[in-house]
């Protein structure tokens, strides 16, 4: 019997509603802080190249952006030609934090799995 496309997306979704609840426990930060940090493991980004990243509103990014600082993994820095930028970088305690995120990823591959087990069924 055929489930069709919505429900596979309910079933996705309750997946990564899953997997945030792990992640939330196991990293003590909601997903969209995590993928903050990812967004900037290659450097500074600005908080409209970060809303892009993480597909968020700008008022959105601010609040994780708040709340990620607020545990002292990400600094501001000031653009150099343009003292009006803002641009955001890791801390010595993101990178730590993103190596620890890193160590896990064999228990994430898992969630990813079965996400791809769903969505590659046609039943």
């Amino acid at each position: 019997m055929k489930t069709g496309a919505l429900c596979t997306v309910r079933d996705i979704y309750r997946l990564i509603r899953e997997f945030e609840e792990y992640f939330q426990q196991k990293h003590d930060l909601c997903l969209n802080e995590g993928m903050l940090l990812c967004s900037l493991k290659e450097g500074k980004l600005s908080s409209t190249a970060l809303a892009d990243a993480l597909g968020l509103t700008t008022s959105n990014t601010s609040k994780v952006i708040k709340s990620v600082e607020q545990k002292k993994f990400i600094k501001r820095i000031l653009g150099k030609e343009d003292k009006r930028h803002m641009y955001f970088t890791l801390t010595e305690l993101g990178k730590e934090k993103l190596i620890k995120i890193r160590e896990e990823e064999g228990e994430m591959t898992g969630f990813l799995n079965k996400i791809g087990e769903i969505a590659g069924t046609d039943d």
